[in-house]
């Protein structure tokens, strides 16, 4: 029985798979299975792998329709047989000492898992890539701070620079979630982190990752697709905090927590907390947003429903500031990448509480930044019309649907931050029931309201 699976998912990988392969077939360290897993190539990477299989008696090879990189890791493990597992891309390499490094490690210090420090390669350069500055065993815990830092990082978020143990991914069921195309890796590893006792950082770079992976803009999903997925990934990250500290340290340690927020926004990199045009560094407190202490103490129905506007104001200062857009642009792009009927543009101006006037600065902003753009269709349109037909156009008051584009995603993504402060701030000292009691109840309320406004 090997000791180690090195799991391989391959997708029209025929200019870079025989390298991986061979860096796999040149270890040091003997004891092992290659899962070569064939996700449904259009290329030669099929037949590359079938004659590598014919050589070597520890290679298996799979052939599969194209199902993802996720469902063909799934598997991978559930076709492995060692005690460790090892991922490796297939347009990336390992170094020859790399699976036995591992595999010292593990066992030297009897550790659940190891991570690694790798180099990054792009076209020629080559640099060293880790986050963790010492060597040697760190506790569940200690590792949550330490990825808390840089939460975004390759470092903490990929499976091939890790060393992984078979009988805790068979134990707890573990698997990678089909359901996102964006952190699925990094929610696979949270959960993993979350049943290990002894982790072992390893200051060894072992791994050749090659720059070539496209962002979430690359792959052509829709905005609000986007802002779902990465919902979901830090619904995933703030549930693994939750769980590895106690109430009282995750207090303490929420608004790092939420950092990932900020840090996830371009894909990995991580994006100073910086405003354009100034210095410093962005703190709550600098928004442009204010209220007197006279209307914070009003009473009735428009101060109550003042404040709630002046508070989401407030909270979305916060993005604007750091995008160099005003709250107006902000409530605009956010209204636009929400499901909506067209209306109006009076109604859209009503809706956001923003003057015609303000808000057709918004949209000059917004389409001169290319944060949205008008649909393909009404602009073949207004080029064919005649002189006459588009002036009409231009006196009716209608909003053609523009859309979000991709050079929105920062913006919109920075809104999980503040839209989760507001669901905090809301129901601060609610309890789990009460709040389902009051979302059910609001429900009903709005339902309510929408009969009386068609009666």
């Amino acid at each position: 029985m090997p000791l180690v699976s090195i799991i391989v998912p391959v997708h029209n990988a025929e200019k870079t798979i025989e390298r991986c392969i061979n860096s796999v077939l040149n270890q040091e360290y003997r004891e092992f299975e290659l899962l070569l897993l064939d996700d449904g190539s259009t290329d030669a990477s099929g037949e590359i792998c079938d004659a590598y299989g014919k050589k070597d008696t520890r290679i298996r090879v799979l052939h599969k329709e194209n199902t993802g990189v996720s469902d063909t890791r799934n598997r991978g493990i559930s076709m492995a047989k060692g005690e460790y597992l090892q991922f490796i891309d297939s347009d990336d390499w390992i170094s020859p000492e790399a699976t036995r490094f591992f595999v010292r490690a593990a066992a030297e210090n009897q550790c659940d898992m190891v991570i690694a420090d790798f180099y990054r390669v792009v076209g020629e350069r080559v640099s060293q890539k880790g986050s963790i500055e010492e060597e040697g065993v760190l506790t569940r815990e200690d590792y949550a701070v330490k990825m808390m830092q840089k939460p975004a990082d390759f470092y903490y978020g990929v499976l091939w620079n890790k060393l992984f143990k078979r009988s805790i991914i068979e134990k707890y069921r573990l698997k990678m979630d089909n359901s996102v195309s964006w952190c699925e890796d990094f929610m696979f590893n949270l959960e993993y982190v979350r049943h290990t006792r002894r982790i072992y950082a390893m200051k060894i770079p072992v791994y050749y990752y090659v720059k070539t992976k496209g962002s979430l803009v690359s792959q052509g999903l829709s905005m609000k697709k986007t802002i779902q997925m990465k919902r979901t990934v830090f619904a995933c990250y703030n549930d693994f905090y939750k769980d590895v500290f106690d109430d009282m340290d995750y207090e303490k340690r929420k608004g790092k927590v939420y950092r990932f927020l900020f840090d996830a926004a371009n894909d990995g990199s991580v994006s100073p907390l910086h405003i354009p045009g100034t210095s410093g560094t962005y703190r709550l407190g600098n928004e442009r947003t204010r209220v007197s202490e006279g209307v914070q103490e009003g009473e009735g129905i428009f101060f109550d429903i003042y404040r709630e506007r002046k508070l989401q104001e407030k909270l979305f200062d916060i993005v604007a500031l750091r995008n160099d857009l005003t709250t107006a642009d902000v409530k605009l792009l956010y209204f636009l990448n929400q499901p909506h009927e067209n209306c109006t543009f009076q109604e859209m101006a009503d809706v956001l509480n923003i003057s015609k006037r303000g808000l057709s600065a918004s949209i000059q902003r917004l389409l001169a930044k290319e944060m949205i753009a008008a649909p393909e269709k009404d602009r073949a349109k207004a080029k064919a019309a005649p002189k006459e037909k588009r002036q009409e156009d231009r006196q009716k008051s209608n909003v053609k649907e523009y859309l979000v584009t991709q050079e929105a995603e920062n913006v919109l993504s920075e809104m999980l931050f503040v839209l989760c402060d507001f669901e905090q701030i809301q129901y601060e000292d609610f309890s789990q029931e009460e709040i389902a009691i009051y979302e059910k109840l609001n429900e009903k309320r709005k339902r309510n309201i929408q009969e009386a406004l068609r009666a």
